[in-house]
């Protein structure tokens, strides 16, 4: 298949309003889960995930956490003006923005741009004057820099005492208390994103005990997941849609153990965690072509995979390649973007199974689903709707197995 002459349209499907879940149910794991394997299907909860998964698998999650990336500031004649934070601008390691005392500068949507004549915006809040002044010129979005009194606070603290936590737009309703826990998954850690990698936020305590009991390791990789999960599709195919880049990752520790463990059963929580996993494989192959890459110049353009796939380079080769280049470089972390292209024609080179939501209709989060379950997610998804599954980030979910690795 040529994945790029895909078109969107192929993959849209009726979602009725009344089948998005608005909130999260009272219990994380007591979400339906739905099984499809070998072309069957199943019903579950999250509760007993563990009964569906291979003894001794790896557990794979994004241990990213949701930021309060909103912010509401007004001109000097008192208009509003929306500053909503994306990622870093000119850094590719989130946690150092995060940790940056006095100043830091973001790319960030502008809600009422137009309105934005003053050399600089002001906010007071508890004690905390946080000033932003753009520093350039954006199509999408917008360079600016932050600067704020106490200095020696972090931009983490800043954003926790004056933003708010950004839930999906197709909820179409204010951020309630619940939010602030529950659009968080329990082992959320690496503050960055601005959505919630949703297919975690059924995982609890229980789950993993449940899960050690069958031999079954879980690992964490970080993936800020930026607003553009939720840009549509609106090219006629795919070859003029621009996927969004995303930072991964990934410690040499990790890496290493997928490398040694390679022969089990390697299971996702989330698209974000399987483009993190398949991306690495990506990058060790442009790592064995071009080993002399500087790590501010490593990345994975959507296309690359589908340009170098041809290949028998084997999963342990390209994970050797990029734990040698890691030991070279002296570093303990991958930390690259990817704007990884996952869909229909794509064959999976690390994950077996992947966790999922339902997800929204023309999206290229469908395509991935298609791309691990082929024409069959029209089976899936209609499967869903007539039997009163919930959609979208606070919805249930899926286990979907693989059926065509390399």
């Amino acid at each position: 298949m040529n994945t790029k002459s895909i078109s969107i349209s192929d993959y849209n499907y009726d979602l009725p309003e009344e089948r998005i879940a608005k909130f999260p149910l009272e219990q994380r794991d007591a979400s339906k889960l739905l099984i499809w394997k070998n072309g069957t299907i199943e019903e579950s909860v999250y509760r007993s995930i563990s009964n569906n998964i291979p003894e001794g698998s790896l557990l794979f999650f994004n241990e990213t956490k949701v930021i309060r990336a909103r912010m509401i500031f007004k001109n000097s004649t008192g208009g509003k003006i929306e500053v909503f934070c994306l990622d870093p601008y000119r850094n590719r390691d989130v946690s150092v923005s995060m940790a940056a005392q006095g100043k830091v500068e973001w790319n960030c949507l502008i809600g009422g741009l137009s309105k934005w004549k003053d050399d600089f915006l002001q906010l007071e809040h508890h004690g905390i004057v946080l000033e932003v002044r753009r520093i350039g010129t954006g199509t999408d979005h917008h360079p600016v820099e932050f600067r704020w009194n106490p200095a020696g606070k972090s931009f983490a603290e800043i954003l926790d005492a004056i933003g708010s936590l950004p839930i999906p737009p197709y909820l179409k309703r204010e951020t309630e208390e619940i939010d602030l826990n529950r659009y968080q998954t329990v082992y959320a850690k690496n503050e960055g994103s601005v959505a919630a990698p949703t297919a975690g936020l059924h995982f609890t305590p229980f789950v993993f005990d449940e899960l050690k009991k069958k031999n079954c390791q879980s690992h964490f990789v970080t993936l800020h997941v930026g607003a553009g999960t939720f840009k549509p599709v609106k090219s006629a195919t795919m070859a003029e849609h621009v996927m969004h880049a995303e930072v991964i990752d990934v410690s040499l520790n990790t890496i290493s153990r997928l490398a040694e463990q390679q022969q089990k059963m390697i299971v996702a929580v989330g698209t974000t965690t399987t483009r993190t996993l398949e991306s690495l494989y990506w990058m060790g192959i442009k790592l064995l072509q071009s080993p002399e890459i500087k790590p501010d110049d490593l990345f994975l353009g959507q296309w690359e995979c589908y340009e170098a796939y041809n290949n028998d380079i084997t999963l342990k080769e390209a994970l050797s390649a990029l734990i040698d280049w890691l030991r070279k470089n002296g570093l303990d972390r991958l930390i690259a973007p990817t704007s990884i292209m996952i869909a229909p024609g794509y064959c999976f080179r690390i994950v077996n199974a992947l966790v999922t939501n339902f997800h929204q209709p023309g999206s290229t989060l469908i395509l991935l689903v298609a791309a691990i379950a082929g024409e069959e997610w029209k089976t899936i998804y209609n499967y869903a709707l007539q039997n009163d599954f919930r959609f979208l980030s606070y919805g249930d979910g899926s286990l979907l197995f693989v059926q065509n690795n390399r």
